[in-house]
């Protein structure tokens, strides 16, 4: 026992010992975001009935949650890497056969609650494992669009053939469209610092040279190298989506949603990519838009684009992806909802 302990480098020691109490401090933080937004707000003199008061209690809970998660994964991706050479896992995930790695990228997502912004920290940690571009789309869209929070309420309110049907094109959209992605071959639009770490290696030694120590410093040095560089524009998006989460214009946009015109369903889309919000945030909308006489496709395809192409998060991808490619994302994105828009007006 004594043996094993004197085995135990100083350093390790210190790494073991921060872990145990950053990791607790990250959860408990995590847990209490919404008490804390709670408070802020009240302490500013404000409710959440009003629009001031949940666009800021928006922002309180949405920009720690955000930088927690992007620390974390970031950091537990950037100590994974050490045990997997980049290109071994791009062979893994590419798949021998066409789009397998496409469609477990996108099932994952549907296990993963994720907001859009709050994909990226995966999206990028996929990135810089060596995942696929195409792959690491797949799952930026089904993440926030196809999860368990929107099938159950959406089973809850409309039965489980529209959520049924909602699953199956939401998981075609975000399959598809990262098989275009990558077919499309634009890893040179990546930005030079992600793609140095895409092709790089902060540690420079073979995995089974690697000793805990370095795992953990390369698992910080990612944190320093992304976080550092994506902050101010989660900061930036966030709060562009905070002020239009507060000022949701529903009249308006029902009385464009309830029109029986051909040019209902893409308008619909575009009116849903400034907006941001989760599923479980966008949910009450869609069945008040409902109520007010809006066509059950034309919500969906709202919805859709609410919650995976929106300007915030686009914001934040602007850190990571060169204006190309995130151009490329949002159209191939946005006609697939487009499609399924359409689907659900014809079949529903």
């Amino acid at each position: 026992m004594n043996h094993t302990a004197s085995r135990i480098s100083p350093q390790l020691r210190y790494w073991l010992a921060g872990l145990t109490l950053a990791i607790p401090l990250w959860s408990l933080a995590y847990w209490y975001l919404s008490d804390l937004a709670d408070v802020l707000v009240v302490h500013l003199g404000l409710s959440r009935q009003t629009h001031l008061g949940e666009a800021l209690h928006f922002f309180f809970y949405d920009t720690p949650k955000v930088l927690l998660l992007l620390t974390g994964i970031v950091f537990a991706m950037g100590i994974i890497q050490t045990f997997f050479a980049p290109e071994r896992t791009r062979a893994l995930l590419s798949g021998k056969r066409l789009g397998v790695g496409n469609v477990l990228a996108a099932s994952l997502g549907i296990v993963t609650p994720f907001c859009s912004c709050s994909a990226v920290p995966l999206f990028i940690g996929f990135l810089s494992a060596g995942v696929p571009l195409g792959v690491t789309f797949s799952f930026l869209i089904s993440a926030p669009m196809v999860n368990e929070v929107a099938l159950v309420l959406l089973f809850g309110m409309f039965g489980w053939k529209v959520a049924a049907l909602y699953l199956g094109l939401g998981l075609a959209v975000a399959i598809v469209s990262g098989l275009v992605i990558g077919h499309l071959g634009m890893e040179r639009h990546l930005e030079d610092w992600v793609r140095n770490i895409v092709q790089g290696d902060a540690t420079h030694l073979p995995a089974d040279q690697l000793g805990w120590v370095d795992r953990f410093k390369a698992g910080a040095w990612h944190v320093r190298e992304i976080v550092g560089k994506v902050w101010p524009y989660v900061l930036a998006g966030i709060a562009l989506g905070a002020g239009i989460h507060g000022y949701v214009p529903e009249d308006f946009m029902a009385s464009i949603m309830g029109r029986d015109a051909w040019w209902s369903v893409p308008v619909a889309v575009l009116l849903g990519v400034p907006m941001y919000t989760n599923a479980a945030g966008i949910i009450p909308i869609v069945e008040a838009l409902i109520g007010k006489g809006a066509a059950l496709g034309t919500v969906l395809a709202f919805m859709m684009a609410v919650i995976a192409l929106s300007a915030p998060e686009m914001i934040i991808l602007r850190k990571v992806l060169k204006p190309r490619l995130i151009a490329v994302f949002a159209g191939v994105v946005a006609c697939g909802i487009v499609l399924v828009g359409y689907v659900f007006n014809a079949v529903i």
